[in-house]
C-alpha cells in the first residue's frame, strides 16, 4: 500500500516573524479608550440603580397611601 505524496510530506514550520512590541500594544490611546469606556459603564450603572430605587420607593409610598385609604375612619 502506498501513501500519497501529499500526506507523506510534513510542512516545516516557518520561523516566527520578529515584531516590535510597541506596534502591537495599544499604548496610551488604548488605555484612555478603555478607561473612558469603563467610566461611562460605571456611571450608567449608578444611574440605573438610582432610577430603580426611585421606582421602588414610589411603589412603596403608593401602597402605604392605598392602605391608609382602605382603613376605616377613626372617630
Amino acid at each position: 500500500m502506498t501513501t500519497s505524496p501529499l500526506l507523506a510530506t510534513t510542512p516545516t514550520p516557518s520561523p516566527s516573524p520578529s515584531f516590535d512590541p510597541d506596534v502591537v500594544t495599544p499604548g496610551p490611546v488604548g488605555f484612555v479608550a478603555i478607561f473612558l469606556l469603563t467610566l461611562v459603564t460605571v456611571l450608567l450603572i449608578i444611574d440605573m440603580v438610582r432610577r430603580i430605587r426611585r421606582v421602588r420607593y414610589r411603589g412603596e409610598a403608593r401602597e402605604r397611601l392605598e392602605q391608609k385609604e382602605q382603613e376605616p375612619p377613626r372617630d
